[in-house]
């Protein structure tokens, strides 16, 4: 007998149990005994039945006299004996020496047990599921850890009725009649068992619905009875596993149970190994996808058409909304650089694409209101994880606002030098001369100086010449005027300034410094340059190299060494 409960809740049940099964008749022609728990050694398997009959008989008799703590512990003595008689008479089956009309009387006698016990327990759980659902709210555990130790009791007695029939087969005294009896109760239970499972997790799966849609004042109600749902759905599937391992032993075909079993609980067994059992989840679930498909594929197909329809819809709208930002930012009373029109038109259309995406998918039936709430909570996640990328985001807005450069120019900015390809809210591109390409965080550029080169329409050209100490002053300013006012790409305003700057130790510098377009800002810095040293060397115009004079002065005396070695 297998026991799933603890002894002293089960007790009053079983004694009870005992009372109804153990009638006066069955030991009142033994003689009273001492009570023993086991005959003496070399006692006959007869016997040891007789005593332990007997014990439990003088058991009765007493606990029916007793109260309190006297009484329970009676009535546990009267539970061990029973447990100990089944162990004996299963021990005794395989024992052919043993009476076999005396061991059958005896299994007889505990299958009469096992029936009246089934009776009185399927009329207790009845009971206490009506309790149940009249009880209050607070009452309803108390009534439910009762109900849940029944039902672990009865499991136990048709158990031990499977067994009794198992010991009358083998002693070739189990009639005809009472299998097919023993079969079609274990098959009715387990029915009943399988309606019940299928019946509650329908219970479940409309109040998960209830909970969604529910005001927060009938939650707490809700999650109550999906609470109490649930410890039932484990009863009974507990229940259902029992009467599953019953039938198997019997032969009966469970495999429509088994497959029950797993999608309730999800556990997986040997059971599944079998093909009658996968046999019978497929064609479950291709029953219940066909049905699916029946009753929701054209809505569904309907569906995902207007999602496509959206979508492209929304694409379109977006080039549209591209096209118009791009010729509002444009115009010139706004005066926005290239990288904010940029920003503007990307921005605008990605905008634009997102919100088409969003009412797409609420069409197919998606709830937003998680997703929008997932992105709010990713971006404090991301946040925190992309702080560096977030600080470029930031110095890249500010360059857009601040607008230090466009695209195009030419700048110094994050220890580079170049010319400004493109840039994004994260980092900007800048192209080299000689044609490199190097990406520059944003936040490296806005923590830096920057140097914006061709920002300004007219520049500065800033040369430096020298020439000689002997060189006629006037004379090197008119040629310098004329080599610099003789260019073309020269601006006459502002004027160009010629000035003596410096005398350094080896020249005279001059200062050239000519106004030119910013896009001529090379090209006359060259050509004059190359001009100064043709026109200086034409004039007679000498452009001194660094030159040192050194004096030797000669101690009085002394001869040089050469004189001294020919005197000798």
């Amino acid at each position: 007998m297998k026991t799933h409960w603890q002894l002293p809740v089960a007790i009053p049940i079983l004694i009870s149990l005992l009372l109804l099964a153990l009638s006066p008749s069955s030991y009142a022609d033994s003689e009273p005994a001492p009570l023993t728990t086991q005959a003496a050694p070399g006692v006959r398997a007869e016997d040891q039945i007789t005593q332990l009959n007997r014990d439990l008989g003088q058991l009765v008799t007493i606990q029916k006299q007793s109260t309190g703590e006297d009484k329970l512990a009676l009535q546990l003595q009267m539970f061990q004996k029973n447990v100990q008689l089944r162990s004996l008479i299963g021990s005794l089956v395989k024992d052919s020496s043993v009476d076999k009309t005396f061991l059958i009387k005896q299994i007889q006698q505990q299958d009469t047990y096992s029936d009246q016990g089934i009776k009185y327990l399927t009329q207790r759980t009845t009971k206490l599921s009506e309790d149940l659902s009249a009880a209050k709210s607070d009452e309803k555990f108390a009534i439910l850890s009762d109900f849940e130790e029944s039902r672990k009791y009865l499991d136990s007695m048709y158990e031990e009725q499977s067994q009794n029939s198992e010991w009358l087969k083998k002693l070739d005294a189990l009639s005809s009649a009472s299998e097919k009896h023993l079969k079609e109760e274990i098959n009715r239970r387990t029915e009943q068992l399988s309606a019940n499972v299928e019946y509650m997790r329908q219970q479940l799966s409309s109040m998960d619905a209830q909970l969604k849609v529910a005001p927060e004042s009938e939650k707490a109600t809700i999650q109550l009875s999906q609470l109490i749902t649930q410890r039932r759905m484990e009863i009974a599937t507990n229940s259902l596993k029992v009467m599953i391992d019953i039938a198997d032993k019997e032969g009966i075909e469970t495999a429509e149970y088994k497959r029950l079993y797993f999608e309730v609980t999800g556990s997986v067994t040997q059971d599944l190994l079998s093909t009658e059992v996968i046999f019978s989840i497929v064609k479950n679930w291709s029953s219940q996808l066909w049905s699916w498909l029946a009753e929701n594929a054209p809505q569904h197909i309907f569906q995902f058409f207007v999602f496509l329809i959206i979508l492209l819809i929304a694409r379109q709208i977006a080039n549209i909304t591209r096209k118009v930002v791009k010729r509002a930012v444009a115009a010139k009373n706004l005066k926005f650089s290239q990288l904010m029109q940029d920003f503007f038109i990307s921005m605008s259309g990605k905008a634009v694409w997102f919100i088409g995406i969003l009412i797409a998918l609420s069409q197919i039936g998606l709830n937003l209101t998680p997703i929008l709430t997932g992105f709010g909570i990713a971006g404090v996640i991301v946040g925190f994880a992309l702080q560096d990328t977030l600080s470029n985001f930031a110095a890249g807005m500010m360059l857009l606002i601040y607008r230090p450069f466009d695209v195009g120019d030419f700048v110094a900015a994050g220890g580079v030098e170049g010319k400004v390809s493109h840039m994004s809210l994260v980092n900007t591109t800048i192209k080299t001369f000689d044609n490199q390409i190097i990406i520059v965080p944003n936040s490296k550029i806005w923590g830096d100086v920057i140097k914006n080169v061709t920002h300004e329409r007219v520049r500065r050209v800033d040369m430096v010449f020298g020439v000689s100490y002997s060189d006629n002053i006037e004379h090197v300013e008119n040629v310098l005027n004329d080599i610099v006012s003789s260019h073309p790409a020269v601006l006459r305003s502002p004027e160009t300034m010629i000035k003596l700057h410096v005398l350094n130790s080896s020249s005279v510098d001059f200062i050239v410094r000519p106004w030119v377009k910013t896009d001529d800002y090379w090209d006359v810095y060259w050509d004059v340059t190359r001009e100064v040293k043709m026109r200086f060397d034409k004039e007679g115009i000498s452009i001194p190299f660094p030159q040192q004079d050194v004096h030797l002065h000669m101690a009085s005396g002394q001869l040089p060494p050469s004189t001294n070695q020919s005197n000798t």
